[in-house]
């Protein structure tokens, strides 16, 4: 007995073994408590946006089918291959993470370049650009994401219950993107060693297997199909249920790997923000907190529980949902929370340099709280005068 427990112990240790996750211990601790308010009743079923999780699903699970079959790695060395010195090899990685995560998503974009970033500079002997690097790509992931509908979470989520037209939206988002693409580049042109030549002295990053042509083929229709629906061409329940059936027929692991946490969080604030719009107390006090500074209050919000669970849980008391989108956006920027995908890319450093976690937070601390205080001031400016 004392064997197996110390046994037990060793693996609850192991790091990789995964700990739940506290945004959705939050969710559901938010919506059990809410229904001792609300007791579970037939209207509960009508809290969730079965739209918005039918589609992440679909999109989760034809992105983790794309990345099982290698092509955002074969992407990345594609354009790597083609640069010759450091800033040309910064460039292509920032803006992969850029452009990459407008379609698949700002996590799944720093999942896939981030590594492929530090193994490249590790071979070019550049470790100590590597910090850097990896928090342009991270603020890159974040920003380049809030330009479509399907970069990110919330936007997916704030898109449906806008039902805004995708023209007006990419307009809205527009502004924003394009002055983060500018100060990006102006970075990159004053990134430290960056006329010296890109050579590996370590591995290749070549990758060398590349995915089954047909099981590409399949994703990328399911891909197109999940686009069709986002545009409200397709009911969502479509889309989903052949994701379901041809995944499950081609390869059902890849079913296995969508993130369910996150599906989970987003079921638990439905409950609970739909509780609270049912006591008339509450829903008046937090309407009144928050009509009218959706940005700001969406920005601090973004701050303490990151931007996802920030957008959940004011879109049922927000009046300028535009506002609440942007303010949710800009709000990844700022602390390592703000966005939980900056955690994944400080996940990758970490483990790769444990000695330079403290420089490498301090850094992305101030370069998030500029690059958050340029947007906010572009905001000011796009922002109608209030007529006295």
């Amino acid at each position: 007995m004392r064997k197996w427990f110390a046994a037990y112990l060793r693996k609850w240790k192991d790091p990789g073994i995964r700990k739940p996750d506290p945004i959705l211990s939050v969710a559901w601790v938010l919506a059990i408590g809410s229904a001792f308010a609300i007791p579970p009743d037939a209207l509960y079923l009508g809290y969730i946006d079965w739209r918005s999780l039918g589609i992440l699903w679909s999109l989760m699970v034809v992105i983790q089918g794309l990345k099982e079959n290698a092509v955002f790695e074969k992407v990345g060395t594609a354009v790597t291959g083609r640069v010759s010195n450091i800033r040309g090899l910064t460039a292509a990685m920032v803006f992969l993470c850029f452009f990459g995560s407008m379609f698949v998503t700002n996590d799944v974009a720093l999942l896939t370049f981030v590594p492929l970033s530090i193994m490249l500079f590790h071979g070019c002997g550049k470790d100590e650009l590597v910090s850097w690097l990896v928090i342009l790509q991270t603020i890159a992931a974040n920003l380049g994401s809030m330009l479509t509908p399907i970069g990110n979470p919330q936007n997916l989520y704030l898109f449906g219950l806008t039902k805004t037209p995708i023209g007006t939206f990419l307009l809205w988002m527009l502004p924003y993107t394009l002055l983060t693409a500018v100060v990006l580049s102006a970075v990159i042109v004053f990134f430290p060693s960056g006329k010296e030549k890109a050579v590996l002295g370590g591995r290749s990053a070549t990758v060398r297997h590349f995915g089954s042509p047909l099981q590409i083929g399949v994703y990328l229709l399911l891909f197109l199909l999940a686009m069709l629906t986002v545009l409200r061409v397709i009911p969502w329940w479509i889309t989903a249920l052949c994701t379901l059936i041809i995944v499950f027929a081609m390869d059902y692991k890849i079913l296995k790997r969508a993130d369910y946490t996150l599906l989970f969080t987003f079921i638990g604030f439905f409950v609970f923000t739909g509780n609270m719009a049912r006591i008339p107390a509450v829903r008046d006090v937090l309407q009144d907190a928050i009509r009218r500074r959706e940005f700001p209050v969406a920005i601090l919000t973004s701050q303490v529980i990151s931007n996802v669970p920030a957008a959940l849980l004011l879109s049922d008391f927000a009046g300028d949902l535009k506002e609440l989108l942007l303010g949710v956006n800009v709000g990844g920027l700022g602390t390592m929370i703000a966005s939980m995908a900056s955690l994944i890319s400080y996940k990758f450093y970490s483990n790769s340099y444990p000695d330079q976690k403290g420089l490498y937070f301090l850094r992305f601390t101030l370069l998030n709280l500029v690059m958050l205080a340029l947007l906010i001031l572009l905001h000011l400016f796009l922002s109608p005068q209030p007529t006295r």
